[in-house]
């Protein structure tokens, strides 16, 4: 179990920052397709912080939601990386992003169906065996909704849960961006989310735009601070959680490592925040 404080990605340009000041964060998550090759300089540096650092590893790749079979040599490879480094998490997205052997560079939506949750099911009860462990699983930034949907996403998540025994990763911003999208109250959305199964906390900066016939359109983007909307939500999250580990991701326009620890400073104050007032 991670623990209950604040992390962030891992990101080679902040390696002699981390390596300096250790106790800075508590925690770094990496993107676990980044580190299925044997050996180089990105295992040597994740080895490096791994004896200082509770670790992450957050899955982008494995398709969950994916209609096909599970990649088994994928989930071996994956198996591999967590006997090699032990983390205190492993999580993953609901999800697709691969069909008929070929993968895309994206994490796709799932019409929310009782044989899409019975598929769902089996590929995370795959996993889990597989691995050797209990995983997270993240609820996605949407853009759009199937009108072929039958169950409320918190429900299915709930769902998931529940037959599975997985616990689950509360992306804040995710949630924000994906009400936004479809029209939806986050607040509400959250209050219906079920929370006794979450075991991290995602925090990230998303843009708000507009598509083109010109109607709002937010992207979960991570590439800028988290607004004062989503802070506001992790707020209510942790009202309703309790203290959760909480991870801030920034993965494009990498800011200069004193800006990302002081993000990861902010989470903290509240996660104390919390824990003094309870």
């Amino acid at each position: 179990m991670l623990p209950i404080a604040t992390g962030t990605g891992f990101k080679p340009e902040h390696f002699a920052a981390l390596r300096e000041s250790p106790r800075s964060i508590g925690f770094i998550e990496v993107h676990a397709e980044n580190y299925l090759g044997d050996g180089g300089l990105p295992h040597a540096m994740l080895a490096d912080l791994r004896r200082d650092h509770a670790l992450s590893l957050h899955g982008v790749g494995l398709s969950i939601g994916g209609e096909g079979a599970l990649d088994a040599g994928h989930l071996r490879r994956l198996r591999a990386l967590c006997d090699r480094y032990e983390p205190q998490s492993f999580s993953e997205h609901l999800a697709w992003s691969s069909h008929g052997g070929v993968y895309l560079n994206d994490l796709l939506p799932l019409p929310y169906t009782e044989a899409t949750l019975k598929r769902v099911r089996d590929h995370v009860g795959q996993t889990q065996d597989v691995l050797g462990r209990r995983i997270l699983l993240e609820n996605p930034a949407t853009y759009v909704s199937f009108g072929a949907s039958t169950i409320p996403e918190t429900e299915f998540l709930a769902e998931i849960a529940a037959r599975c025994g997985c616990g689950l990763l509360l992306d804040v911003n995710n949630v924000y961006v994906a009400c936004r999208n479809r029209g939806e109250d986050p607040a509400d959305y959250l209050r219906r989310f079920p929370h006794q199964h979450v075991g991290e906390i995602h925090l990230a900066g998303h843009d708000a735009t507009t598509d083109g016939h010109g109607a709002p359109l937010w992207i979960d983007h991570h590439g800028a601070p988290v607004a004062d909307p989503v802070w506001a939500l992790y707020d209510e999250a942790l009202r309703l959680c309790g203290a959760v580990a909480t991870l801030i991701e920034w993965d494009n326009d990498l800011p200069a490592w004193p800006v990302l620890a002081a993000e990861a400073a902010k989470a903290q104050a509240v996660l104390d925040g919390l824990r003094q007032a309870a």
